[in-house]
């Protein structure tokens, strides 16, 4: 009896056009459902009726219309001034300028006024200096000073000695200190000031 030779079985892959055939189906099943679902067009909703919507418009109120404004009428111009062909000027008299000596009426007074109410009245009045050169004699006195006031002005004119202190010093010191005293005006027409020196100072 004859033995038969069994062959080996090999695999052979399937042919190329055989896969590409089988992938282009697929793709071309694919797009085509793709197509269908897109062309489904949904089923129409039926929606309830709604009533008509109902705009009320507000008009705003007219504006108000400005008065008229009042036209100022200019006023008519004035009359010319009518001068008459002469007019007669009249000059006052010039006023004669008021002197010192008619503002205060001068102080008639039967004698010198005492030295307690010149001092009242007396707006300066400068206390005279003990000369060194007396002081370092120690010559000392008292004496009375007389001095002559401008009652328009109130200031002293003349300063003379009525009472020597008994230093010619002294008393020329005491007059050139009451010469620069100045009274109110138009209340002092003559004055005696008593007058000390000691070795102090000078007091009266």
């Amino acid at each position: 009896m004859a033995t038969q030779r069994v062959r080996p079985l090999i695999y052979q892959p399937p042919p190329r056009w055989y896969f590409w055939t089988a992938f282009g189906a697929a793709l071309a099943i694919h797009l085509t459902a793709v197509a269908v679902s897109q062309r489904r067009e949904a089923p129409p909703v039926d929606l309830p009726p709604q009533p008509p919507l109902v705009v009320e418009a507000v008009l705003a109120p007219p504006e108000a219309t400005p008065p008229p404004e009042d036209i100022p009428i200019p006023e008519p111009p004035p009359p010319p001034d009518i001068q008459p062909e002469f007019v007669e000027e009249r000059t006052p008299p010039p006023r004669q300028p008021q002197t010192a000596a008619q503002k205060f009426v001068p102080v008639k007074a039967p004698g010198p006024m005492s030295m307690s109410r010149a001092k009242a009245l007396a707006l300066y009045a400068p206390r005279p200096q003990y000369p060194y050169e007396a002081r370092s004699r120690h010559v000392t006195g008292s004496g009375v000073i007389v001095a002559q006031v401008d009652a328009a002005s109130g200031n002293v004119t003349s300063a003379s000695v009525s009472q020597s202190t008994g230093s010619p010093i002294l008393d020329n010191a005491a007059t050139s200190a009451f010469r620069q005293w100045r009274f109110r005006p138009g209340t002092v027409s003559k004055v005696n000031i008593p007058i000390t020196f000691t070795m102090t100072g000078a007091s009266y």
